[in-house]
């Protein structure tokens, strides 16, 4: 199984999405990870507001560079957010401190406002920033960069069979949902919807295995030893090198600004 990998090939054949060739997605997929990786751990570990403003400003001037679709991404984002809503929301009722106001007895404090402002920029920075070097990568190309980046193999081809059957199960569940909704199954709060969705993820599980087992065989079939082989080697060019410079330079700011007003 061996997959080429040119400058202006960026689609991805096994998920049916396609990126256009632009600045960010020609550079070497391990500067691309390693920089993502950097960036997230030290956003992460930042606390000032104004330095996490910083983080999400770096992060939204790479949506251009990165091929995504700028209105899909960001609706992304949004519905990441609503995972976390209900917590940032919650905290400043939780955390204790200065009041703002009081809502039904309970008081909101200025701590936990600025802890949720805190962690929404955070998690909005750091997803931003993975979706535009990573995001917009070849999954082949991505696990190859793992691999090159000393991960383990089995974990690397298991993230690798992960994103190519994501869609497969999709589409399974679609079909089956379909054929439930033309048997006439309406689902509601009773003993008889849970046990049909019990049955549905139930079945999907014995196909899900079958399927498995179908792709094994093809796979012994066309020779496949254990690797993904790559026609194509990395190669880091002067570009990478400077991705990597402003990477750093970008985080040591970022800490910098972080440092002055701690000890401010």
């Amino acid at each position: 199984m061996g997959h080429r990998l040119t400058s202006g090939e960026k689609t991805l054949r096994i998920t049916g999405v396609s990126f256009a060739a632009t600045r960010i997605t020609d550079l070497d997929p391990r500067v691309r990870i390693a920089v993502a990786v950097m960036f997230a751990v030290v956003v992460v570990g930042l606390s000032d507001l104004m330095a996490l403003l910083c983080a999400l400003l770096m992060a939204l001037l790479l949506l251009p560079l990165s091929g995504l679709p700028p209105r899909r991404t960001l609706k992304r984002m949004a519905g990441m957010d609503g995972f976390i809503l209900f917590m940032l929301v919650m905290l400043p009722f939780t955390v204790p401190g200065a009041p703002i106001f009081t809502l039904w007895g309970f008081a909101a404090s200025w701590e936990g406002l600025w802890q949720a402002v805190e962690i929404a920029l955070t998690a909005n920075a750091v997803i931003l920033a993975l979706m535009c070097l990573v995001g917009s990568m070849e999954p082949v190309a991505m696990g190859h960069a793992l691999l090159a980046l000393k991960m383990p193999e089995r974990l690397v081809q298991l993230l690798m069979f992960t994103i190519r059957y994501i869609e497969t199960l999709r589409e399974e569940y679609t079909r089956l949902r379909a054929a439930m909704k033309i048997r006439g199954f309406r689902p509601g709060t009773n003993w008889h919807s849970y046990q049909s969705f019990g049955y549905l993820v139930g079945m999907m599980l014995v196909r899900a295995l079958e399927r498995s087992e179908r792709v094994l065989g093809a796979m012994k079939c066309r020779g496949f030893t254990g690797t993904f082989v790559l026609l194509q080697d990395f190669r880091t060019s002067r570009r990478d090198w400077v991705l990597g410079a402003a990477a750093v330079i970008c985080v040591t700011l970022l800490l910098g600004i972080e440092a002055r007003h701690a000890f401010a």
